[in-house]
């Protein structure tokens, strides 16, 4: 896990330096399109439980109905909205949370606090909530296999299969995943799903 830890310092280091110049143009685009603050913070479950705040662009506006509540989420959504979240980009600012050692940069992606703890139970008998044991990651297993096509237990299903074998080898494939899924889209591996959800 150390060099986990070291990989992740190294890779979100790096990340940082290329993507500042898109980070600063980002910026100025949701400052002009979206408004202030730029970028939201919202708190997330990470490694054993605790609580942290995680950053994001911000991907919507603050429009209001006439009584003065926010309107629905996809009403609020912009263009820019939509672009910053299928290429992943509002998710950019999260590497300062892997350099503060909240996140890593490959683990399950992290809950927030109003998913039920049953959601969180799903390790073996005795040993607790599976999903705990590792930082939180900017990508995930299931987010290769799947993503927003899957449903809550094929997440978690294979969020503790990602657990029980984690390894090097295994972050660098999901990795390079990523990428595909980023320029290439989501889609279901049936295979690897199956394999997660069986007994």
């Amino acid at each position: 896990m150390v060099l986990k830890r070291l990989i992740d310092i190294l890779g979100a280091g790096f990340g940082l330096l290329v993507a500042l110049p898109v980070m600063a143009i980002l910026a100025l685009l949701v400052a002009l399109f979206m408004g202030r603050p730029v970028l939201f913070r919202q708190q997330r479950i990470g490694k054993n439980r605790q609580l942290f705040d995680m950053l994001k662009f911000r991907t919507m506006t603050d429009a209001r109905d006439e009584a003065g509540a926010l309107l629905p989420d996809d009403a609020r959504t912009t263009v820019l909205g939509e672009m910053l979240r299928r290429f992943r980009l509002d998710e950019l600012p999260e590497l300062l949370t892997v350099l503060k050692g909240d996140m890593s940069l490959v683990g399950p992606r992290p809950l927030p606090p109003y998913i039920l703890d049953p959601h969180l139970e799903i390790a073996a008998e005795g040993t607790g909530d599976k999903r705990a044991q590792l930082r939180p990651g900017l990508t995930g297993y299931a987010q290769v296999c799947g993503g927003t096509l899957l449903a809550m237990d094929e997440k978690m299903a294979l969020d503790g299969w990602y657990v029980d074998n984690w390894s090097l080898g295994l972050d660098f494939w999901v990795m390079f995943r990523t990428l595909a899924v980023v320029f290439i889209g989501e889609a279901r591996d049936e295979i690897r799903i199956s394999n997660a959800v069986s007994p």
